[in-house]
């Protein structure tokens, strides 16, 4: 029987530290952690036959270890993403479900990955979508986290809401940077945007810290629904709109992934890729795949099972499947 592994990845990156003994890994590598929304456990190459090639995220998994049997604590976002942040099953932060606005997240008792590296000597960061607290003291900018730009919680939790529009409708759905709001409400336009803004803002940051220890957090908005890429990706799939998105994702692995080699920072830096939660079947088309019995809201496989890329030059081996 295959043993289950069930990880906060804050303690696989501390257990992965602690056990390498190899004289040329780092006493205090950067960390980089592409946290995907809903994300299908067999959307990317390496874990399946898929709809189109993922050529970054293939690199990525030559580059490092994709780990088939990795499992998240609860199967939707702000309960993952909350045990994420603070090294705490949901049982303990009492984080359930997904927050809307203005709920509170997780209880500033909690530490959370950012004020623990910020702690460390750590340049921190979170370019995407938080969902762990939308009140003054439990927003991003406000848990250690130096710089910051994205979503307080789900792109879905706007006026547009195809079930629910009233509900969602009351608060308009802001865009924050860095303790400030800087697009009012959101629209359609500026969805098509969040994949490629959380990008440039990555590599920014990057460029910025060569000289110093980093965590850089990257939760992006999709693959949630409503789905939106960019005009460079929309098409481009040839396989409708949940692959042009995959697409313009692998692509951002692949820019983050660049500007780490150009920068000479590869060998000295931690890489995570990972989702939340598996993927919204409900959605049809607009939902990954997994092999898996279910989905998201679950726990069944489908969704607790997510796919996972680990890579860390010197103490991760490269190429290799666990």
């Amino acid at each position: 029987m295959k043993s289950r592994v069930s990880i906060i990845l804050l303690l696989l990156s501390a257990l992965v530290l602690i056990s390498c003994s190899a004289e040329n890994v780092p006493d205090k590598p950067n960390v980089v952690i592409i946290f995907l929304d809903d994300s299908g456990w067999a959307d990317f190459e390496p874990f399946g036959e898929v709809a189109i090639a993922t050529p970054h995220v293939t690199q990525l998994a030559a580059e490092g270890t994709a780990f088939h049997n990795f499992y998240v604590p609860q199967a939707v976002c702000s309960a993952s993403r909350s045990a994420l942040m603070s090294g705490c099953y949901p049982g303990r932060t009492k984080v359930f479900g997904a927050h809307g606005p203005n709920d509170p997240g997780l209880d500033t008792t909690f530490a959370t990955m950012g004020e623990v590296f910020s702690r460390a000597g750590y340049a921190t960061a979170a370019f995407g979508k938080w969902h762990c607290g939308d009140q003054p003291e439990t927003r991003s900018y406000a848990r250690g986290f130096d710089e910051t730009c994205g979503l307080m919680y789900s792109n879905d939790m706007w006026k547009y809401h195809p079930e629910d529009p009233e509900r969602w409708g009351e608060w308009p759905l802001r865009y924050w940077e860095n303790g400030l709001v800087t697009i009012e409400d959101v629209d359609h336009t500026d969805q098509k945007n969040l994949t490629r803004w959380y990008t440039e803002h990555a590599v920014d940051f990057i460029d910025r810290h060569q000289d110093s220890a980093f965590l850089l957090y990257v939760p992006h908005s999709m693959p949630h629904v409503p789905l939106y890429c960019s005009d460079e990706f929309e098409g481009k799939s040839g396989k409708g709109l949940y692959w042009d998105v995959m697409l313009e994702i692998d692509w951002s692995v692949g820019e983050i992934n660049r500007a780490l080699k150009e920068r000479h920072l590869d060998d000295n830096t931690i890489v995570i890729l990972t989702s939340d939660n598996g993927p919204w079947i409900s959605y049809g088309n607009h939902a990954g795949t997994t092999p898996f019995r279910e989905a998201k809201g679950t726990t069944f496989d489908g969704g607790v099972r997510s796919a996972c890329i680990m890579k860390f030059p010197g103490a991760i081996k490269a190429g290799s499947v666990s």
